[in-house]
């Protein structure tokens, strides 16, 4: 079990956080389309998964905007934002927002994701959504790049998330 922070607050964070070199955990995410996006059907990309509490919140909102923007700077990544919003006002941000460049997703159908990615939010105010990280999964599946964000309110590094990203 890991700790992060919100607004210098200890937050429990449940599950095994993975290292740059593990094998990607499974997945199984619900875009705003109702389609599901896995690890399986993005076999051989290099994919910027980026986990988040919620995209109805002010950081979160803005990291998406922010990679919506950078990934087009990699050439044939692609950018997965997980929330656990539903897929609805996942569509509804996205329009709003003109977000085009990434795939916003749920974990509605995987409520084990959070846990088996490490970043399951166990205690507190936010308890049963997912902590802020990002992962860079490599083509062959194994992560290239995995950083839990100690404190809840603070964006990623994204200039070391595209770094993994381009290899």
């Amino acid at each position: 079990m890991s700790t992060v922070t919100l607004k210098g607050n200890p937050v429990p964070v449940s599950g095994t956080f993975p290292k740059a070199g593990d094998p990607a955990p499974a997945f199984r995410l619900v875009k705003a389309d109702l389609s599901e996006v896995t690890n399986a059907s993005l076999a051989g990309k290099t994919v910027v998964l980026l986990t988040v509490p919620s995209v109805d919140t002010p950081v979160c909102a803005l990291e998406t905007r922010k990679f919506n923007e950078k990934a087009t700077s990699v050439p044939g990544v692609v950018v997965v934002v997980a929330s656990a919003d539903l897929p609805f006002a996942i569509k509804r941000f996205c329009a709003a927002e003109g977000i085009e460049n990434v795939h916003a997703a749920s974990d509605l159908r995987d409520r084990a994701f959070g846990e088996r990615w490490g970043v399951a939010i166990s205690g507190g105010p936010l308890a049963g959504v997912t902590a802020r990280a990002a992962f860079v999964i490599a083509p062959d599946g194994r992560l290239r790049y995995a950083h839990l964000v100690p404190e809840i309110a603070q964006e990623p590094d994204y200039d070391a998330v595209l770094a993994a990203a381009r290899g």
